[in-house]
């Protein structure tokens, strides 16, 4: 059975065609879906990439894993979705990047250079294509056709829409990928992790002019400022996290946003056919997620961040190839990112590494539901970054306070509990209003909300060894 864990960057979970998006044009996803099972209510566990990628890649929450940022190692004693599949008898390989840092301690060269960038490999990879940090190997590919790739990645990124879409960065990985797994003699195991619909927000080619600005909706408008957290005030002071004022430019946003999205669904019809027309479609395992979403002005943000839905609402899809009972089917209760790893380790036959804080999805793709299953999303975030960028030192251990910048979210069909490592908390009515601008009032149900949040982090605490018993009236692990 070959194996295929796709990641399109920063994909909201509410831009797919078949889940009901008035624009956006995703046939490749929605063929997927008719094919496999769509989870509607995915969420990631953390932003921006690199935390979101460690939940991802390992199963855990950031609670456990500890990824905080871009930049922030990845312990080197997790195992991770490329470890697992080496132990089912593949050769793990990645087209693309995973965003994850090393950690120092495995390295004993103080001038290596995996020490001078989050954009590492994640450990047990073999890299078909290295798409990180510079893009160089599409750039110099460019440059060879007679595509003037420009004076770095960004360059590079934001002159799409001045190229055919056929040589655009989610072809050209597309390509890569095609080549290699045609030459495959054996099953294969590949990570293909697409950048787009990350931004700049610049579409490739003809997907540049395939929206008009002024058919997309406008984002959603924050609440007055006087009624704003302080947090979320912060952000819109940000420069990298506040969103354009102007409508105009919020609608060019917004439309290269839909093109991008077109974009790179159509890179994933190719690789369909190709598995179709190779005879692999019904030997091929397909898992397609994101690393997190976007907010797209929604509450005055773009990118990443905070604890709004838009940034943590993600495309989950699943095709099991022996389970075809339940293809074509939807879930509707709520599944996590963290749930993947334990999801492709039932499917290789590999035992569910401990560590892992999800539950394999495994009984959805064959048409059952699990006896007991979460009544709710959780994710985190954490922005101490700000302050370590700023090069303030963080007093520790007497002074907490950075300890103290992050946040958990709670989200049930009907509200949004959002719980501060200060010790604050908000919750939202989302039954009322699902755009998270409607505060819940009611104090007995907050206190419901953050009993429940406690029990969620009591269960999920770390449990390596607290299944084990050692000495005279131990009886080993359970």
């Amino acid at each position: 059975m070959n194996v295929v864990v796709i990641t399109l960057d920063q994909f909201r979970g509410d831009h797919l065609g078949v889940g009901g998006h008035p624009l956006a044009r995703t046939p490749g996803l929605d063929d997927l879906a008719a094919h496999g099972v769509r989870f509607a209510r995915h969420h990631a566990q953390a932003a921006p990439c690199g935390p979101g990628r460690a939940s991802l890649y390992t199963g855990t929450y950031q609670m456990n894993h500890r990824v905080v940022a871009n930049g922030s190692p990845l312990d080197d004693r997790f195992d991770n979705v490329a470890r697992l599949a080496r132990r089912a008898g593949y050769d793990p390989t990645l087209f693309g990047y995973t965003d994850q840092t090393v950690d120092p301690r495995t390295v004993a060269d103080p001038t290596d250079p995996r020490l001078s960038t989050y954009e590492g490999v994640l450990p047990g990879f073999r890299v078909g294509l290295d798409l990180t940090g510079s893009q160089a190997p599409w750039r110099a590919w460019l440059d060879a056709q007679g595509h003037a790739p420009g004076n770095g990645a960004g360059d590079a990124l934001r002159s799409e829409p001045d190229r055919p879409a056929e040589v655009g960065i989610s072809a050209f990985l597309t390509d890569r990928f095609l080549e290699w797994s045609a030459a495959r003699d054996e099953p294969w195991f590949a990570h293909l992790s697409y950048l787009r619909p990350h931004p700049p927000y610049a579409a490739a080619g003809e997907w540049s002019t395939a929206f008009s600005p002024e058919e997309v909706d406008l984002p959603v408008a924050p609440g007055s400022r006087g009624d704003l957290l302080p947090l979320h005030r912060m952000m819109l002071d940000l420069f990298f996290t506040a969103a354009p004022t102007d409508e105009g430019e919020l609608r060019r946003m917004r439309a290269q946003y839909l093109g991008m999205v077109g974009d790179v669904d159509a890179q994933l019809q190719r690789i369909w056919a190709a598995l179709r027309e190779r005879g692999q479609w019904d030997d091929t395992v397909v898992v397609v997620t994101a690393d997190h979403g976007d907010q797209l002005g929604d509450q005055g943000l773009v990118e990443k961040f905070g604890w709004f839905g838009a940034s943590y609402h993600v495309p989950c899809l699943v095709r099991d190839p022996s389970r075809p009972e339940a293809h074509g089917t939807v879930v509707e209760h709520f599944t996590e990112n963290v749930d993947l790893l334990p999801t492709v380790a039932e499917l290789l036959g590999v035992e569910v590494p401990r560590q892992c804080d999800g539950c394999a999805l495994t009984p959805f793709l064959s048409g059952a539901v699990p006896d007991e299953w979460r009544d709710a999303a959780h994710w985190e975030f954490d922005w101490r970054f700000l302050a370590m960028l700023s090069g303030r030192p963080s007093g520790w251990p007497v002074d907490r306070r950075l300890e103290r910048r992050n946040l958990v979210v709670r989200r049930t069909a009907d509200r949004a509990y959002v719980q501060f490592g200060d010790g604050d908390a908000v919750a939202y009515d989302l039954a009322a209003d699902p755009t998270w601008r409607t505060y819940a009032a009611d104090a007995d149900a907050a206190w419901a909300d953050a009993r429940a949040l406690l029990a969620w982090r009591a269960e999920h605490a770390e449990r390596t060894h607290t299944g084990t018993l050692i000495g005279p009236l131990g009886s080993g692990s359970d």
